[in-house]
C-alpha cells in the first residue's frame, strides 16, 4: 500500500463505497404513503458517517450537507438503496457522493430518488479535527468529481461565511475571466 509523507495509506475511492438498503414501512411514510424526507436524510447520513468512517478509521461528525433536491417520492413498500462514497479529502474534511434510488420490486422498475453531496470531519481521541488520509481517483468519473470536488468545498465556505469570495480561486474561474 502507498503511503504519503505522515504515513498515512493512500486509499482509492472504491475503498469507503458502502451500498444501504432500507424497506420502506409505514412508519416511515408521510400521509401520502411517500418516504418522509427527515427519514430519508437520517439514513443518508448513516450511510455518508460509515463511509467516510471506512475512510479515516476514526469517529466522524457531520459538517455540512449540500443542496439535497427530491427528483422522485419513494413509496411506501419500495426498497430504498443508498449508494455512499468519498469523492475527495482535505486537511480533516471528506467529501461523500451520495445516490439514492427508489424500487418497486413487484414492477421491476428502479429509479433514481436523489444525489447530495455531503461533508464529514474526522476527529481525534479529544473531539478535535484529525488528518485523514489522501485519496486518489482511478476511473474518469472519480477523476471529474474529484475536480469538482475543490470548487464546492470553496462554495461551502464562502457560504459559511469562512472564506472571502475573492478568495475562492477554482470558484472565481468559472465566472471570471481574467
Amino acid at each position: 500500500m502507498l503511503m504519503t509523507q505522515k504515513e498515512l495509506p493512500i486509499k482509492r475511492p472504491q475503498d469507503s463505497v458502502v451500498i444501504m438498503s432500507e424497506l420502506v414501512l409505514p412508519n416511515d411514510t408521510n400521509t401520502l404513503g411517500n418516504l418522509m424526507g427527515g427519514k430519508l436524510m437520517h439514513w443518508m447520513d448513516i450511510a455518508a458517517a460509515i463511509a467516510s468512517q471506512k475512510h479515516c478509521n476514526c469517529p466522524v461528525v457531520t459538517a455540512s450537507v449540500d443542496n439535497l433536491s427530491f427528483a422522485n417520492p419513494i413509496k411506501l413498500g419500495n426498497l430504498l438503496t443508498i449508494e455512499a462514497k468519498l469523492t475527495r479529502t482535505f486537511n480533516s474534511s471528506m467529501e461523500v457522493y451520495l445516490r439514492v434510488w427508489g424500487e418497486d420490486l413487484s414492477a421491476q422498475y428502479k429509479y433514481i430518488s436523489n444525489e447530495a453531496y455531503m461533508t464529514f470531519v474526522a476527529l481525534d481521541p479529544n473531539s478535535r479535527p484529525r488528518k485523514v488520509a489522501e485519496i486518489v481517483p482511478e476511473t474518469e468519473e472519480e477523476q471529474k468529481m474529484f475536480e469538482g470536488a475543490l470548487r464546492r468545498r470553496q462554495l461551502r465556505l464562502i457560504l459559511a461565511g469562512k472564506m472571502k469570495s475573492e478568495d475562492a480561486g477554482e470558484l472565481r474561474a468559472l465566472f471570471v475571466k481574467e
